[in-house]
């Protein structure tokens, strides 16, 4: 079939206007959508329902099924506000992303940067992980955002224009290991940007630890990149502030990431990650089937 014709390109053409017709839309409309979303996700499709309740109770087993039900309706309202957020990404000006994803302690960045160290940035699917890449307008790093490329071209190629207008370089998960290379020889002071929470593929379960109390395998990816290169990891967490607005903190997890044993670096990150779930656990994408691998240990 000619390429003109093809179904990518024809999904593409008759779903994208619509996305962008929502995306310019204010605010307060695109949060009414994501109300009434809420109620036909939650009540009428039951989108992935099953998943999240038995992920809310693997993660808090001392919950009765009354709180369970609470935090996971309080799950999917902030899940399809995500969603709208996704959706405003595409046209929001940086002026109002700035507003509305600020960044308590940007100097940590600042600081390695000031160093010339090129470094990771690590993070976990919780409150508003997308506008992130709004800090590449405050630092002089070029910011490389690792992905797992959308198989229709077109919104992937959409994606990655949309990324680049805030100075982020979109790259695939299979090219990371070329990429740092290659930019470690032009010497490219690069700050790469990762989320180290989802569950490894089947081929790839060679390390398991606790999370939540239940032992699961564990990307180790970002702990032999660091290594490798010798790049400090700075690990980042966002706060929701109210409906619309973020706020993103950064911890240097280390600046000498070969002085750890083989897995500490992971296992210090997973414990921040859990830490800060448990402190507000609507905010965590419970969608992930994050314990899928948990009786498959030898």
């Amino acid at each position: 079939m000619p390429e003109i014709f093809s179904v990518k390109l024809l999904t593409f053409l008759l779903v994208y206007p619509l996305i962008w017709l929502l995306s310019i839309l204010p605010f307060r409309v695109l949060y009414l959508i994501s109300d009434i979303a809420y109620f036909f996700i939650y009540y009428i499709i039951g989108y992935r329902k099953k998943t999240v309740i038995e992920n809310l109770k693997i993660a808090f087993p001392e919950k009765s099924d009354d709180e369970i039900k609470h935090l996971s309706k309080k799950f999917y309202k902030h899940f399809t506000d995500i969603f709208a957020e996704m959706v405003k990404s595409f046209t929001i000006s940086k002026q109002q992303i700035m507003k509305r994803y600020t960044f308590k302690n940007i100097e940590v960045i600042h600081h390695l940067q000031d160093q010339g160290k090129s470094a990771i940035l690590l993070g976990f699917h919780y409150a508003n992980w997308e506008w992130i890449f709004n800090l590449n307008l405050q630092i002089k790093y070029t910011g490389f955002a690792i992905y797992k490329r959308i198989r229709n071209k077109y919104f992937d190629k959409k994606v990655r224009e949309t990324r680049g207008r805030y100075n982020t370089i979109l790259v695939p998960t299979k090219e990371i290991f070329s990429v740092i290379k290659e930019n470690k020889q032009k010497k490219v002071l690069a700050l790469y940007g990762f989320l180290g929470d989802q569950s490894p593929k089947p081929k790839k379960l060679h390390y398991w630890n606790d999370f939540f109390d239940t032992y699961v395998p564990i990307h180790t990816g970002v702990e032999t990149l660091a290594k490798k290169h010798d790049l400090p990891i700075v690990f980042f967490t966002v706060k929701k502030i109210k409906r619309g607005y973020y706020e993103a903190t950064f911890e240097l997890l280390t600046d000498a990431p070969s002085s750890y044993k083989d897995y500490e670096l992971t296992d210090k990150y997973l414990q921040k990650v859990e830490a800060h779930i448990k402190a507000a656990p609507e905010y965590y994408f419970w969608t992930h089937k994050r314990f899928k691998h948990k009786d498959k240990a030898i």
